[in-house]
């Protein structure tokens, strides 16, 4: 992998409920002093209206972040060839995790995906489900074997956040501390 300041990096919503981890996900990678060199952007058909309906406001690709068709392949990060180094996908709808963990390559999304496991890349996993059915246990257990990092859009508490943006953020430190950038965010035990 590149250094923090080369990166690649492809960010993808699907159509799960959540777009506010997606949102402020893209907003700290945008933002940071650190942000990667490119971050690829990809919405699956439903995610778009979904973004809209909870945000209330239309995505925009703001630099580094560079929006690409969920329907086409003709996408640098759709070959093993590519310099992306991770993934992440959030949220991650069930539908999207089964079709991964299945090898059904039929859009931008589940090929890139395929990719980030076959070239042992990072691809971090972000459901946003309740309750998990057995089926979904088993997807998400393939793509852990797969090489995958399964991380529930599940907040925490012991930093004591104080608004719904402070509870989101605890998710979205966590998964920029899994795709390797600094979050500079609370930890258990470590902020006096």
């Amino acid at each position: 992998m590149g250094s923090k300041n080369n990166r690649k990096i492809v960010v993808a919503v699907t159509g799960a409920s959540g777009s506010v981890y997606a949102r402020k996900l893209l907003e700290k990678l945008t933002l940071s002093k650190n942000r990667p060199e490119e971050i690829a952007v990809v919405f699956s058909d439903t995610a778009k209206e979904i973004w809209l309906a909870e945000t209330g406001e239309k995505f925009i690709a703001t630099y580094p972040a560079k929006e690409y068709n969920n329907g086409s392949f003709y996408a640098p990060f759709a070959s093993g060839s590519s310099s992306y180094d991770t993934m992440i996908i959030c949220p991650a709808s069930m539908g999207t995790i089964g079709r991964i963990a299945n090898g059904t390559s039929d859009d931008l999304i589940a090929r890139s995906a395929d990719v980030m496991l076959k070239e042992r890349r990072r691809l971090i996993i972000v459901p946003r489900e309740a309750p998990y059915s057995l089926i979904h246990i088993s997807n998400m257990e393939k793509l852990t074997l797969a090489g995958a990092v399964i991380c529930p859009a599940s907040p925490s508490f012991y930093s004591l956040p104080k608004t719904i943006d402070d509870l989101v953020m605890t998710v979205v430190d966590r998964i920029i501390d899994l795709a390797g950038f600094d979050s500079n965010s609370y930890r258990w035990m470590e902020n006096g």
